[in-house]
């Protein structure tokens, strides 16, 4: 008998072998993970809540399970473009091309500005800056701004960073990257280690919340709360999203892992 093999069989044997590493760019979910805040009157979505069924014991003596409730962005979370007005009638995620659920990413290193402005947006500069250094940005693959913030996701008065004036001071993406990176090199989506894919000041920009505004009203997505981005290359990680199939769904907590080419 001839075993037939082919690219997949080699990338699985790299994966199992160590050539490829698998990085988990994901938060752990539990009753302390962070969970975006939103100011009256809007309502927010729900943290995680977990409720033991049974362990071992007399309401199930041979097996272990448990009830969950979260909300759709909670932890490190996938944002459809239905999430915001400028996507309605959009893909939710259960309506979204299976595709756009795999893409390489390109990662943005905006470490330097943040640490000396906390209100930091990632520039059409930046970007620009990226390409010079590492090609054009390709059109199917997700642009990851590096700000260094998931070092703070254990420490929720750093990772919120909320200052005297009750705004939260967290980098984002300004509104002209926003549309560049949409329109100009029709990207899957972009992604951030902070709590959301704008800056924490962005609802005083205009529009309020650009990068969910421009993004989301292009047909793309988001991934916020990501960790381990310091372990991706600026190209050449492969990343894979896959959000739960929630019908309508506005978005879903997520487990997101990069492939990773040792050199």
């Amino acid at each position: 008998m001839i075993v037939k093999t082919g690219i997949l069989t080699e990338m699985l044997s790299n994966i199992v072998s160590g050539k490829i590493e698998v990085v988990d760019m994901s938060q752990t979910l539990n009753e302390n993970t962070p969970v975006i805040q939103l100011p009256e009157p809007f309502k927010n979505t729900g943290g995680f809540k977990f409720r033991q069924l049974s362990k071992y014991d007399e309401d199930g003596p041979f097996f272990y399970w448990n009830d969950f409730v979260a909300g759709e962005h909670c932890g490190t979370h996938f944002d459809a473009p239905v999430h915001w007005l400028s996507g309605k009638g959009k893909d939710s995620v259960d309506t979204m091309p299976l595709k756009n659920m795999i893409g390489e990413a390109c990662v943005i290193d905006i470490r330097e500005q943040s640490r000396a402005n906390p209100d930091y947006c990632l520039s059409i500069k930046d970007i620009q800056k990226f390409e010079e250094e590492q090609g054009t940005i390709p059109k199917h693959s997700w642009v990851i701004i590096h700000t260094g913030w998931g070092e703070y996701v254990s420490d929720h008065e750093k990772f919120y960073n909320v200052g005297e004036d009750g705004q939260p001071h967290t980098p984002g993406i300004s509104k002209e990257a926003s549309i560049f990176l949409a329109e100009e090199r029709d990207i899957l989506g972009v992604g951030v280690e902070t709590v959301g894919t704008d800056a924490g000041i962005a609802g005083s920009f205009d529009p309020p919340f650009p990068n969910h505004h421009y993004m989301h009203g292009a047909n793309k997505y988001g991934l916020a709360q990501l960790t381990n981005v310091d372990k991706l290359p600026p190209r050449g990680a492969v990343l894979v999203v896959n959000p739960l199939k929630i019908e309508g769904g506005s978005g879903s907590p997520v487990r997101v892992i990069a492939l990773v080419e040792k050199v």
